[in-house]
C-alpha cells in the first residue's frame, strides 16, 4: 500500500469512527425488504406490499422476473407473481442489490462519472456471477448476484472523501487509492448493514487470487473473483490479463476453465449478456 493510500485509509477510518464520514445506508425499500425476508412468518403478500411502495423498484422486479434468465411459461404481471415464482429471499436480494444504484450519485461531474462507472462494472460482474453460479455451483444465484453488486461498495465513502479533500483531486492517484483500500472500507459497510459473513467476505477476498480456503468448494468471493476476471477479457493489456489464470485456485473450485479467450462458449456468453441486461435500468 502506498503512503498516500495508508494516509487516506487512516483518515477515512477516523472519520467513520467519529461519525464525521457516515457510512452509506441502504435505501428504505431495501431495509424493509430484508426485514420481511428475515421474518420466518413473513408472507409473499407482506413483501409485495413493501416493494409496491416504490414504483420504480416494482417495475425493475417485474422486468427481472420476465427476463430470459428468470422467466417461466407465464408472463409476470405484478410483484406478487414475481415473489411466487422466485421466492421471498430471492426478491429481497434483488431489491437490495437494485436499490443500491440510488447510492451511486455525486455532486461533482468527475466523482459522479467514477461512481456510475463503478456501478456499471458491478452490474456486469453481478450478471456474470449469476450465470456462473447457476451453471457451475450449488450456491444461490440471487446471493451471487448480490455479491457482484456489492463487491465494490467500499468505493462510495472514498469518493465522498475525495469530494471534500484536496488529497485525491488527481484521477490517477484517486484510482490507485480506490484499488488499494476499497476492500477494507467495503467490509466495514457490509458489517454495518449486518450482511451475512459470506457476503461481508467478498470485498476483502475477491482479488486475493492465491488465497487458500482450505476447501474444494467455492464461496461467493470465488464466484465474484472469476466473474470479475471475465469482464477484462477484451482488455488484453490489463494487469489481470497478464496473470497466469491457471494458478488461480478459484477457477478450480468453481469448476470453470481458466480460459482467457472471449466468446469461448457462445451460449454461456449470451446468457451472461442477458443476466447483465436484466440488472440495468430502463
Amino acid at each position: 500500500m502506498t503512503q498516500l493510500a495508508e494516509v487516506v485509509l487512516q483518515e477515512i477510518n477516523e472519520l467513520i469512527d467519529s461519525d464525521r464520514l457516515v457510512l452509506p445506508t441502504l435505501p428504505e425499500v431495501a431495509l424493509k425488504a430484508r426485514e420481511v425476508a428475515e421474518d420466518p412468518n413473513a408472507s409473499a403478500g407482506s413483501l409485495a406490499k413493501v416493494v409496491s411502495t416504490d414504483a420504480a423498484m416494482t417495475a425493475r422486479i417485474i422486468k427481472v422476473a420476465n427476463s430470459p434468465i428468470m422467466r417461466g411459461a407465464r408472463e409476470i404481471q405484478d410483484v406478487q407473481m414475481a415473489i411466487a415464482r422466485l421466492g421471498i429471499t430471492c426478491i429481497s436480494n434483488l431489491v437490495t442489490g437494485l436499490a443500491m444504484e440510488q447510492m451511486f450519485q455525486a455532486t461533482t461531474d468527475f466523482i459522479d462519472k467514477t461512481m456510475r462507472k463503478s456501478w456499471a462494472h458491478s452490474t456486469e460482474v453481478a450478471g456474470i456471477a449469476n450465470v456462473i453460479c447457476r451453471h457451475y455451483t450449488k450456491l444461490k444465484p440471487d446471493q451471487a448476484t448480490l455479491a457482484g453488486l456489492i463487491h465494490e461498495i467500499g468505493i462510495l465513502p472514498i469518493l465522498t472523501y475525495a469530494e471534500e479533500s484536496d488529497r485525491l483531486n488527481d484521477p490517477i492517484a484517486l484510482q490507485k487509492v480506490i484499488d488499494m483500500i476499497h476492500p477494507q472500507v467495503g467490509v466495514r459497510i457490509l458489517q454495518s448493514w449486518e450482511f451475512p459473513k459470506e457476503l461481508v467476505d467478498v470485498p476483502a477476498n475477491f482479488t486475493k487470487f492465491h488465497r487458500d480456503t482450505k476447501s474444494d468448494k467455492p464461496d461467493y468471493a470465488d464466484i465474484v473473483m472469476v466473474a470479475n476476471l471475465q469482464t477484462y477479457l477484451e482488455q488484453k493489456d490489463h494487469p489481470f490479463m497478464q496473470m497466469d489464470w491457471s494458478k488461480i485456485s478459484a477457477f478450480k473450485r468453481v469448476g470453470l476453465e481458466p480460459n482467457k479467450e472471449s466468446g469461448q462458449d457462445e451460449d454461456l456468453s449470451a446468457e451472461m449478456e442477458a443476466a447483465m441486461a436484466m440488472l440495468q435500468a430502463g
